[in-house]
């Protein structure tokens, strides 16, 4: 049993400072005010902040690894460069590429989380179905029209484990391959897409829950046709991820998107790079290279293409820039993403019952140390003695 004491406990609701929390068996089993009275190991962190472990819908890749590859390797070499910046859990996000190529990259995913490969809550396809005219960083080539052949493909390779679809709406069989995606069980995210208003209205009307990086690669928003970005808003069962990290998205632009959904609806990705920790130079983004200077990842010809971002920078500008509550920006960064996978149930906050997922910041919002079912994965501090 271990309790962390002397610091500042984030809840869904409220800041407990100072705050105390037990963890046992890899669970939070007291949460409390105050000081504990409590057995086992005790560690003071001396006005710490505890938040829940960041939860990444979005991420491409990290420390120089890339996800939308069919090396194991390499992409737990990307999931660890985030896990040490407090993503405990985390979408491992495809690219557009060849579809065998993509093929291969889901099925050696679906084989490391069948084989308990520690991070990974599930694979996103950001592609292959995308509208050309949106399509960002992603080849032109390989996009591929809404073909229910190819995404039946994608699906049997992941056996299970693909979570969230993005997909184009408004491309002739969009709305069918929508339908596909739910009856697999799956997330429709709409996202790289030219839908007007209607067309995306419709879209969330028939299920999809999700929209890819608000704003980014989507038909702009416009006081006589909000496109995209206005129907998610405007929806309360939709989901908008957002992109806080100053470049993507302008920061009054996000506070709007914050008052408009609250951070219930608002959920902090990534779409992270292989430039992420990394310094400035060229990278592989799926079969794209990118290049990475001033913070921002790009194409040759400016277009951005992914990020550097990681979780906690996007807590960390969300409450110092953006001038978010520290509540606020926990929910957008864990909670929120937690509801929409359905694990809120097991983790996604710091209330008894839920896996011991932590995230300790010190008083600068820096990483300090990071547990994962209450075992240790960033820091110091061992482990607990159950």
């Amino acid at each position: 049993m271990l309790t962390l004491t002397g610091c500042r406990i984030v809840t869904p609701a409220v800041v407990l400072d100072p705050g105390w929390l037990t963890i046992a068996g890899g669970i939070i089993r007291a949460v409390g005010r105050g000081r504990p009275s409590a057995a086992g190991r005790v560690v003071d962190l001396a006005g710490g902040w505890l938040l829940p472990g960041f939860i990444d819908l979005h991420m491409h890749g990290g420390g120089g690894a890339q996800i939308t590859t069919d090396d194991p390797a390499e992409i737990r070499r990307a999931i660890a460069f985030h896990r040490r910046h407090g993503t405990t859990r985390t979408l491992a996000s495809l690219v557009t590429d060849r579809l065998d190529r993509m093929v291969a990259a889901v099925a050696t995913l679906a084989a490391m989380i069948d084989a308990g490969e520690p991070g990974i809550a599930g694979i996103h396809l950001e592609g292959p179905f995308l509208n050309p005219a949106k399509r960002g960083s992603h080849h032109h080539e390989f996009l591929l029209p809404p073909d229910p052949g190819a995404l039946r493909q994608l699906l049997a390779a992941g056996r299970g484990h693909i979570r969230v679809v993005t997909l184009a709406p408004e491309l002739p069989g969009g709305m069918d391959l929508l339908d596909q995606v739910l009856d697999a069980g799956a997330i429709a995210a709409v996202g790289h897409t030219e839908a007007t208003y209607v067309q995306a209205r419709d879209a969330f009307a028939h299920g999809a829950r999700l929209a890819t990086h608000l704003f980014n690669a989507m038909r702009q928003f416009h006081h006589r046709d909000p496109g995209p970005a206005g129907a998610a808003l405007a929806n309360p069962a939709v989901t908008c991820e957002i992109i806080n990290d100053g470049h993507h998205v302008h920061d009054d632009a996000v506070r709007i998107a914050v008052d408009a959904a609250g951070p219930d609806r608002i959920a902090f990705v990534t779409d992270a790079t292989p430039a992420a920790g990394m310094t400035s130079g060229q990278y592989q983004l799926g079969p794209v290279p990118v290049i990475a200077e001033g913070g921002s990842v790009r194409l040759v010809d400016g277009t951005l293409a992914g990020s550097t971002l990681t979780m906690d920078e996007a807590v960390r500008h969300a409450i110092r820039v953006i001038g978010l509550p520290i509540t606020a920006a926990a929910r957008s960064a864990a909670t929120t993403p937690a509801a929409l996978l359905g694990l809120a149930d097991h983790t996604g906050s710091l209330l008894p019952g839920k896996a011991a997922d932590i995230v300790i910041l010190d008083s600068d919002l820096r990483v300090r140390e990071v547990f994962a079912e209450g075992r240790p994965i960033h820091g110091r501090l061992g482990p607990p003695e159950d």
